[in-house]
């Protein structure tokens, strides 16, 4: 095969057939004129001593190079930089582990924490917590309403957008609506620090706050929330937010025409009834109602 001459020619692997057909070729011509040319060329001369001393002077400029300071407050960039860096890897590590539970109109929820305590939300509520550091902080956030039966331990903590709620251990309810606060304590002591002034609500008891106004404590007889049995209860609670509880636990559009919102109500509604539901409101309150589909009108007949 011609193609390999060149290679076996080199090698000294041809037949002296091989090596006369070789020599006929075009690439035994080239290569030729290749070897003609590159006898021709001359190396150039090298001073062994030369080299070496150019070596040794390149390496003494190095050491009396003298070294050139960085700006300092680029330093102080890449410090700022890289604390930047740990605080948003920080923030995403814990913010990001947030566990969410929550609950929409006419549902109920209920979840056991890390420590084993146990949380029952009611309807329209959210709660959160960070798992990953549960051990060091029991801290929950609640918006809605939840009933918590606290393990033992470290100081649990529930924080909302009216007050914070701190307990040991101890089963307490927590009700934090738009202009309503309400912390019911079943046994043991809660305290509730509300614009900054602590509370102490022992068992049996109850703190609201309705518009701002903080009511003086008042007992209860229950054992836990009526609303953990399907019954909504209130005493004096302006009918406003009687109101938005049905709507809550029926998924209903409530309305109102020519009703005082702002009267008291004092009395329960069944949870899981809507007709008898909207019986206990409307008798006691001396209203009338209409109800089409999803849609409740509260009104005050002329």
């Amino acid at each position: 095969m011609q193609e390999n001459y060149l290679a076996k020619w080199l090698n000294n692997e041809l037949t002296e057939e091989e090596i006369i057909q070789f020599k006929k070729t075009e690439e035994y011509t080239t290569y030729q004129k290749i070897i003609a040319t590159s006898n021709k060329m001359q190396a150039p001369e090298f001073n062994q001593d030369k080299a070496l001393q150019a070596i040794n002077n390149k390496r003494n400029a190095a050491k009396e190079t003298k070294v050139v300071k960085l700006n300092p407050f680029k330093k102080y960039i890449s410090i700022a930089a890289a604390v930047v860096l740990i605080c948003g890897l920080g923030y995403f590590y814990t913010t990001t582990l947030d566990q969410t539970i929550s609950t929409d109109y006419a549902q109920n929820n209920e979840l056991t924490l890390p420590d084993n305590s146990e949380v029952f939300l009611n309807a329209e509520s959210k709660i959160a917590y960070n798992k990953n550091s549960w051990d060091k902080n029991r801290d929950v956030s609640l918006e809605g309403e939840a009933f918590f039966k606290v393990a033992k331990g470290e100081k649990f903590t529930v924080t909302t957008n009216h007050g914070t709620i701190s307990v040991l251990g101890t089963q307490f309810n927590v009700e934090t609506r738009a202009n309503f606060f309400e912390v019911t304590c079943y046994e043991g002591l809660v305290n509730v620090n509300y614009n900054g002034t602590d509370y102490k609500v022992p068992g049996g008891t109850s703190f609201m706050v309705i518009n701002g106004k903080v009511a003086p404590l008042s007992h209860v007889k229950t054992l836990v929330p009526s609303w953990t049995l399907n019954e909504s209860t209130f005493k004096s609670i302006p009918l406003e937010f009687v109101l938005n509880e049905l709507q809550r636990q029926f998924n209903l559009t409530v309305t109102t025409k020519n009703v005082n919102t702002e009267q008291l109500y004092t009395g329960s509604f069944n949870n899981k009834d809507l007709n008898l539901a909207l019986k206990s409101i409307s008798i006691p309150s001396k209203i009338s109602y209409t109800l089409e589909e999803d849609k409740v009108l509260f009104y005050v007949e002329e």
